[in-house]
């Protein structure tokens, strides 16, 4: 039987009993003691609506210790309508979602659907949370009461307001706002019952430059489908104002509650956040 070996010293046994290997064996060798542990991992678990098709967003304002655990709320065959929002924020469907991501630890829930959070206006916000604690969750977040929460730490309460929706899901949005303390002085919605995440940068620039208003203090771009994260600090640095999205504030209100903050350079609320923490 043939027993080719590469050339170069050969491995074999010293007079000793010390095992030698051949220079090519050598170099291949790893040192393993050189290479650092991975980074140690926070989880935030967040629970979608189950046509959200952004976790590559969401993950952007996530730091390089915290994981998302993704999971979604059951399928419905139904348009984004007033009555879809009502069925995305169901209790017993979002225990249920919140129950699947425990075995996993994280440190907070958050809920990422604008819609769902606000069509129930201030009280069913609250009962979101309190369903998320309730199936065990060590913390909550939901959207619109991220929103809420960022706009007091801005000290922001008169904005404009794009959506996505049909009317009157964008007037659930104006009375949650206005329950909660917050004028709107213009808003503007797209009009749509499907495929909200293919809205492009494009269209969000124009309905903003069509809302905005001078007496706004800020903007805020709702529902977790629409795609914001790039134009963010370009926006307000053309307004002078802050633009607050759905995305956004989901990550601000969950890492918050963790204690970290979210990543986003030139972002008015990020920043602000870094310095209250500092």
């Amino acid at each position: 039987m043939r027993t080719d070996r590469p050339t170069g010293r050969a491995e074999g046994v010293t007079e000793q009993g010390e095992r030698v290997m051949d220079d090519q064996a050598a170099e291949n060798v790893v040192d393993f003691c050189l290479h650092a542990e991975p980074l140690g991992q926070s989880g935030v678990g967040v629970v979608a609506p189950f046509d959200f098709a952004l976790d590559r967003e969401l993950w952007r304002w996530a730091p390089d210790d915290v994981s998302l655990h993704m999971t979604r709320l059951p399928f419905v065959p139904i348009p984004v309508t007033v009555e879809m929002a009502s069925f995305l924020s169901e209790g017993g469907s979002v225990r249920r979602a919140t129950r699947d991501l425990l075995a996993v630890e994280p440190l907070a829930v958050a809920y990422a659907c604008a819609s769902g959070s606000f069509i129930h206006g201030v009280q069913g916000e609250a009962r979101l949370r309190q369903d998320i604690l309730d199936a065990g969750a060590p913390a909550a977040a939901t959207t619109s009461g991220a929103l809420v929460s960022a706009l007091d730490l801005l000290g922001t309460r008169r904005i404009a307001v794009v959506t996505p929706y049909v009317d009157n899901v964008t007037e659930r949005l104006l009375a949650f706002l206005a329950e909660s303390g917050v004028e709107t002085v213009s808003s503007v919605g797209l009009g749509l019952l499907n495929h909200i995440w293919k809205v492009t940068y494009s269209e969000v620039v124009r309905a903003i430059q069509e809302v905005d208003r001078p007496e706004a203090e800020a903007v805020y771009i709702s529902c977790t489908n629409v795609q914001t994260y790039d134009i963010i600090a370009p926006l307000e640095r053309m307004l002078g104002k802050p633009v607050l999205t759905a995305n956004q504030v989901t990550m601000w209100g969950a890492l918050r509650t963790t204690g970290r903050q979210p990543m986003g350079t030139g972002q008015w609320l990020v920043e602000a956040t870094d310095r209250t923490a500092a």
